[in-house]
């Protein structure tokens, strides 16, 4: 039976570099897992194997620790944007290149000695990892920051009732229960070619994060959906850079111990935390008059 060459990509996937600044005896920290992904005139490799517009996913890992030294990282899209740039640009055969980049956040020491803080001593931070995809075409770009992994809980003010029931429900209502979810989150930008400002990556993250904790916090929620809905409008409220946040909410259970058998009463003080199964809650936020463009699954991102 015929068959035809489908939609494809290659490059280097995970390429781990650190970029240190060194401002006197003040250091700076940029701790990046950058994947390269290349499409375009490639239809000889798949049929004949032959490698005439083949960059070496090789050159494509060199590349990056080559920027990261001639151009410096100052933030995830910014490094992803050179990348794209000059990957689409400077190999005819290539049209279209993808980066996507996980960031590591490191924070420095404070020491308890008359130096205060270290100026080149850090922790890894526990806490959210950040996320960017960058693509561009030669014409347009594209690009989508988000998080994943950011741990979040409300002690309080959530409730949860008045929801369908059958044979098969044994769930109780609640009118005080413990909100908790671990954050996967992606937004898109506005921004599609070096004709238009650029956004302040760094301060838009920082600012888009915020308002996306504000609303959690602040909103008095009665379903983790109203929640999640909150965060992202909340956002595209804000922040006039961006038409779209899409969400992926796990629901982390936490369940009242039953106490009685000791002889103590349980208010509302001791849970147990269930890992799994787990309520996994998702939905996409738009501006109005948009339309959505990042995927459903979030892990394709």
């Amino acid at each position: 039976m015929p068959t035809i060459l489908g939609q494809n990509q290659y490059g280097k996937a995970e390429n781990r570099v650190v970029r240190i600044t060194r401002d006197g005896t003040t250091h700076h920290i940029k701790d990046l897992n950058v994947s390269v992904a290349l499409s375009g005139d490639m239809d000889e490799v798949h049929y004949s194997g032959s490698n005439a517009n083949v960059l070496p996913t090789d050159t494509t890992k060199n590349t990056v620790y080559a920027f990261a030294k001639e151009h410096g990282i100052e933030s995830a899209e910014q490094f992803g944007i050179h990348l794209a740039r000059h990957f689409v640009t400077s190999q005819e055969p290539i049209h279209r290149a993808r980066i996507r980049i996980e960031e590591y956040a490191w924070e420095r020491i404070e020491t308890s000695d008359a130096g205060g803080t270290k100026k080149h001593s850090f922790v890894r931070k526990g806490q959210e990892t950040r996320l960017a995809q960058i693509t561009y075409d030669g014409r347009k770009w594209e690009v989508v920051s988000g998080l994943k992994d950011l741990t979040v809980l409300n002690s309080t003010d959530s409730e949860f009732w008045g929801y369908v029931k059958d044979g098969y429900t044994t769930l109780k209502e609640t009118h005080d229960r413990i909100l908790a979810t671990s954050v996967s989150g992606r937004w898109r930008f506005n921004w599609t070619d070096d004709g238009q400002g650029m956004p302040d990556w760094e301060t838009s993250y920082e600012e888009t994060r915020k308002h996306m904790l504000q609303a959690f916090a602040e909103t008095y929620s009665l379903s983790l959906q109203q929640t999640m809905y909150q965060m992202g409008t909340r956002i595209i409220d804000h922040r006039d850079e961006i038409d779209e946040v899409r969400f992926s909410l796990p629901n982390s259970h936490h369940f009242l111990v039953d106490l009685e058998p000791f002889g103590l009463k349980n208010d509302n003080e001791v849970y147990f935390a269930a890992d799994r199964p787990y309520g996994l809650i998702e939905a996409t936020v738009l501006r109005d008059g948009c339309e959505a463009r990042i995927p459903v699954d979030l892990t394709n991102l």
